[in-house]
């Protein structure tokens, strides 16, 4: 069992693997997809679908990320502490 404080380090070697995996990846299926026996119209369906897959996997995983970090007790210790902060600022008071 992890400690809530334990914060998991991605190394540099993995984020270089995930990155050349995913250009890899990428470029495999633009070739196969401009060497496809298809007529133009048909290539482009696919390449404008393979963009929105990648935009919105993007997105996905963002939108994960930041629930997860939501989630865990730092994050809300910050947002607690930024409640508290908002809620005792009083913007009509001047101080001289």
């Amino acid at each position: 069992m992890s400690t809530p404080n334990a914060q998991s380090k991605t190394t540099s070697a993995f984020i270089a693997q995930a990155a050349i995996a995913f250009g890899i990846s990428f470029c495999g299926v633009g070739v196969g997809i401009c060497y496809l026996p298809l007529d133009m119209w048909q290539r482009g369906f696919l390449a404008m679908s393979l963009l929105f897959l990648v935009t919105s996997t993007f997105t996905l995983a963002k939108v994960v990320r930041d629930q997860h970090e939501a989630a865990t007790v730092h994050g809300r210790i910050d947002q607690a502490r930024l409640e508290k902060l908002l809620a005792e600022h009083d913007p009509f008071n001047s101080v001289s």
